[in-house]
């Protein structure tokens, strides 16, 4: 229950509880009527479900940013960026700042000092991770506003996707260790991400039907062994028909090397899984035997999309073979690449108004 008292020193004490039976609260005033305004303001946002605590933002941003941290159900590799993102890039700046007192123009501010020395996709996910801790603190009532609201992130240059040729693609496979040659393949020839390559285990390759289930990847954590996990997204478990030559070369790799824990079709030479980094190792070692040495293992998922697209299947069987999560992320990707030329149109165009309808249009005008 609220209550106001006069202090020994002149002052009026305001005094509230939070909740019945919770820790008593006290704030001081200079005149009795400022601490009866507060306690009725304190009341009705108790009523109404607004309460904040006034203290609560006084809480500094770095302890309040770890207790968040701890909280996430994120995978482990999610886990171990937003740590990176709160260590080199939020703390320095606003680690020991109290919660509330940060303000959108700060914010703005050290966008800005980032996009100096960093590329537009890294300063997006250190904003973009500093929002979501705020959006939690305001759910938590502990702060008003989020004051990355509003915060203009430097501009994404516009880069299109393009695939590889068909000839780096085979000189690429051509230029990886036997161990791990089918991976080119499996790449070019399924669009498997990386992780859903070095994930995938025996039991979810169908050799007779020819096809692959993807519904699991090779997690990499930054520390701690590798380990099967949940794909990147929902719509990234799928089914994918593969050709001959995939499974061909799938089963040929198989029958050379043992598979290894779980099943998994591709291991390092000690039998445990391949890490991220050692893939990124062998495929630019290749890329460079392959004089092609700015290509990456998720070029060939771009090769896989173009090839698709080449054979005019639509763009809903694109984003199903891919695992997007929506065909508008297909066409942000890969729409450059479906044929819309002016021929094309013109014959579009004069198929749906040829024949009958425009004969007795000449006829007409002829008359």
């Amino acid at each position: 229950m609220a209550s106001i008292d006069r202090r020994p020193g002149g002052k009026w004490r305001a005094r509230w509880r939070e909740y019945p039976g919770g820790p008593q609260r006290a704030r001081h005033f200079g005149r009795k009527l400022d601490a009866q305004r507060f306690l009725t303001m304190i009341e009705a946002s108790q009523l109404d479900g607004t309460y904040r605590d006034p203290a609560a933002g006084r809480l500094p941003l770095r302890e309040y940013g770890e207790l968040w941290r701890a909280g996430q159900v994120h995978r482990q590799s999610t886990a171990d960026r937003v740590e990176v993102e709160l260590r080199r890039r939020i703390y320095p700046e606003f680690g020991d700042r109290p919660l509330a007192s940060v303000r959108p123009s700060e914010v703005q501010s050290w966008v800005k000092r980032l996009s100096g020395t960093l590329a537009p996709a890294t300063v997006e996910l250190a904003a973009r991770t500093l929002a979501s801790l705020y959006r939690s603190a305001m759910r938590d009532r502990l702060v008003a506003v989020n004051p990355c609201d509003g915060v203009r992130l430097p501009e994404k240059p516009g880069q299109r996707v393009a695939p590889p040729p068909v000839e780096v693609v085979r000189a690429l496979d051509a230029a990886m260790p036997g161990r791990f040659r089918a991976a080119i393949s499996l790449g070019a020839g399924a669009g498997l991400r990386q992780g859903e390559a070095m994930g995938l285990t025996v039991d979810r390759v169908d050799f007779l039907r020819r096809s692959i289930r993807v519904d699991r990847q090779l997690v990499t954590p930054k520390s701690g062994p590798a380990s099967l996990g949940p794909p990147k997204r929902p719509a990234s478990v799928r089914t994918i028909p593969v050709g001959r030559i995939v499974t061909d070369v799938l089963a040929a790799h198989v029958a050379r090397f043992v598979p290894g824990p779980d099943g998994l079709i591709f291991t390092a030479e000690s039998g445990k899984p391949v890490t991220r980094n050692r893939v990124a190792e062998l495929v630019k070692a290749a890329a460079v035997k392959a004089k092609a040495p700015d290509v990456r293992f998720h070029d060939l998922r771009h090769f896989y999309a173009s090839a698709l697209i080449r054979k005019g299947l639509s763009v809903k069987v694109v984003q199903a073979r891919l695992g997007h999560a929506s065909a508008v992320e297909t066409l942000d990707v890969y729409g450059h690449l479906w044929p819309d030329d002016e021929d094309r149109t013109r014959q579009a165009v004069d198929e749906l108004l040829g024949g009958e309808l425009a004969e007795d249009w000449l006829r007409t005008e002829a008359g």
